[in-house]
């Protein structure tokens, strides 16, 4: 290790539409949600992570908050910018003699554009970072949860994240065929949304559906273990009263079925996609869930009814990203050939 080493903070980075994960020392020091509000008069950023998200949908007139990333990528630049450098001061409390250089590996969808690319870069820099590499999700989660991606053997990744599903199938370090859709936890939210006005006549807001999605949300309407029935707060359409019914886990299976099935179709497009060889590998391996939508109870059941194939949940999916992202930047000269600097 070299003796100016203490110089230079390196730093893992999972950039996600719903919540940002860094990894500092093998340790995830941060783990916010991706959002942030600002005074709308000066500017000023008032607060970052889970403090902005008790304000959201809550705001009065003074206050905007503001979710930099949208669909996997970054919508509000100057946002995003300060999120970063928000969420790098929360991890480093400690005052130092000096301001330390910053080195960030930074995790990006697989169908990413260049100039999205870019964006992530440029804000990663003007937050205070001196290196930044980028490396794909797909192959971040597979080298999170522990697969040799160097071997000549095909591994399937279904990363579902909060503004995508990145689909790709591995091999000797590199995707052989991927498949990127903006179908994920935020698109669950909005059918849940939808669904209770629709069926219910109750105005819901995007935290109520998150918290109904994490506590009954469902891909199958009859599961072995089924939650209890959730009640939901909200406003009646018919009397604009606040009122409060209970939902059933069969009643979310139904409203997020249209985009679970957007998401099998992806599957099997990225199945059709693969080389003879690696399907034999698939078939012996099965596919991979990673990312917070991979929690939705009874996914791996109804892609795997879907495929045909062994479908296993990541340990720690939330994390399993941001892990292999620390993975590789603590072995850089090992897994260099992943990344885009």
């Amino acid at each position: 290790m070299s003796f100016f080493s203490f110089l230079t903070q390196e730093l893992a980075i999972d950039l996600g539409t719903a919540n940002t994960l860094i990894i500092y020392k093998d340790k995830v020091v941060v783990d916010e949600p991706s959002i942030i509000a600002i005074e709308r008069n000066t500017g000023n950023v008032i607060a970052i992570g889970k403090d902005a998200m008790q304000m959201f949908g809550k705001e009065n007139e003074g206050i905007k908050t503001i979710r930099p990333l949208k669909d996997g990528v970054i919508a509000d630049f100057q946002a995003a910018e300060h999120m970063i450098r928000g969420m790098i001061k929360m991890m480093d409390q400690k005052k130092h003699w000096f301001s330390p250089q910053l080195k960030m590996v930074i995790c990006i969808p697989s169908g990413i554009t260049e100039v999205e690319k870019r964006a992530v870069k440029d804000s990663a820099e003007r937050s205070g970072a001196k290196e930044v590499y980028l490396i794909h999700e797909p192959m971040a989660a597979a080298v999170g949860i522990g697969i040799d991606v160097t071997q000549p053997q095909g591994n399937m990744i279904v990363d579902i994240g909060g503004g995508t599903t990145e689909i790709a199938i591995i091999a000797l370090g590199g995707i052989v065929c991927d498949e990127s859709i903006r179908v994920a936890g935020h698109e669950f939210n909005l059918d849940i949304l939808e669904f209770m006005r629709r069926d219910h006549n109750l105005l819901i807001g995007e935290r109520t559906a998150e918290k109904i999605k994490i506590h009954i949300g469902s891909a199958l309407q009859e599961l072995d273990t089924p939650p209890e029935d959730y009640a939901v707060f909200g406003r009646d359409l018919m009397t604009g009263i606040p009122k409060q019914i209970l939902i059933s886990y069969s009643e979310i299976a139904r409203c997020l079925d249209k985009s679970i099935m957007k998401v099998e179709e992806a599957v099997l497009r990225a199945l059709e996609q693969s080389p003879p060889e690696l399907s034999a590998d698939i078939l012996a391996n099965g596919i991979w869930l990673t990312g917070g939508g991979a929690l939705l109870r009874g996914l791996d059941k109804r892609i795997a009814a879907k495929t045909k194939l062994r479908v296993q949940i990541a340990e720690d999916p939330l994390r399993a990203v941001v892990r292999g992202t620390g993975t590789a930047l603590k072995n850089i000269g090992r897994f260099k050939f992943l990344m885009t600097a």
